[in-house]
């Protein structure tokens, strides 16, 4: 009972004091969650966080990323940019809950919906593709969720490359492309995507799509996925499985952020754990 209660004061006075200084920005030195979790999204605002927009860059007119009335984080999916943390973050067990809602957009609407969080963002907004940060991404698509992509960037005004990188023990399945599998030889990377542990070889990007061996919840119900970044080490759970891995991550910190990518999506929990203290993934 004593250390239950110490834990609950923990995160009391961590929540009092993120929200009395929750205007430092991302320049400040990362932070590691040492005692309780940092609540990303805390069910009632978007304190913390802010929207970087394609085609309205800081601005979200069309209210695209909203708290509805059952707490959620509620993703229109209606543009491409994503809602992005304040600060950067470093050494920590990401928790992020979420589910596809009905709605997909313009040219994806019979499209596998799409999204994904992406993590150790660094450079300037809209670096990679005018729309994003450059990062390393842990994707949520159907199909692929758990698939790992590297995004190097470039300043837009400058003209300067932002470098990211990550190694990856992969094989290549039927098409080519690279497919996770532990033990094979190691492989550093600028760019592309390392495909989760059992993709469909036959994935196509059709609405609905679901692979004969995914273990993403089925379409209307919750799927977990974490993100654990110890240093350089990455690893990606889907409801509880291991679904890929990386070594070597650079940068190793940065902000993080949730996409939109024309698909409607909810999010119930966002969430960093302490490394080792994380709660255990419960069907």
């Amino acid at each position: 009972m004593l250390v239950r209660l110490t834990f609950l004061k923990c995160c009391l006075f961590f929540t009092l004091f993120t929200s009395t200084f929750s205007n430092i920005q991302a320049e400040d030195k990362a932070i590691t969650p040492k005692n309780c979790a940092i609540k990303l999204f805390n069910g009632k605002n978007l304190d913390g966080l802010y929207v970087w927009m394609r085609d309205t860059a800081f601005e979200d007119p069309r209210k695209i990323f909203t708290v509805n009335d059952k707490g959620y984080l509620h993703i229109s999916g209606d543009g491409y940019g994503g809602l992005i943390t304040k600060k950067n973050y470093r050494d920590y067990h990401m928790v992020i809950e979420f589910k596809w809602g009905e709605r997909t957009w313009q040219g994806r609407k019979d499209r596998t919906r799409d999204s994904g969080v992406l993590f150790h963002c660094h450079g300037p907004e809209g670096g990679y593709g005018n729309t994003w940060h450059a990062s390393i991404e842990a994707q949520i698509i159907e199909g692929g969720v758990g698939d790992i992509l590297v995004l190097t960037g470039k300043d837009q005004k400058t003209g300067e490359i932002v470098p990211t990188s990550l190694t990856s023990e992969f094989t290549k399945d039927r098409d080519g492309e690279k497919i996770w599998k532990r033990g094979s030889p190691r492989t550093t990377l600028s760019s592309g995507r390392i495909n989760w542990l059992h993709r469909d070889v036959d994935w196509v990007d059709k609405i609905n799509f679901r692979g004969k061996q995914d273990v993403e919840s089925e379409f209307g119900k919750w799927t977990r996925m974490d993100v654990i970044c110890d240093g350089g080490h990455v690893l990606i759970k889907v409801n509880g499985v291991e679904v890929n891995e990386g070594f070597d991550a650079n940068p190793s910190e940065g902000k993080l952020l949730v996409q939109t990518e024309l698909a409607e999506m909810f999010v119930r929990k966002w969430e960093l754990w302490p490394l080792g203290k994380a709660p255990e993934y419960k069907k």
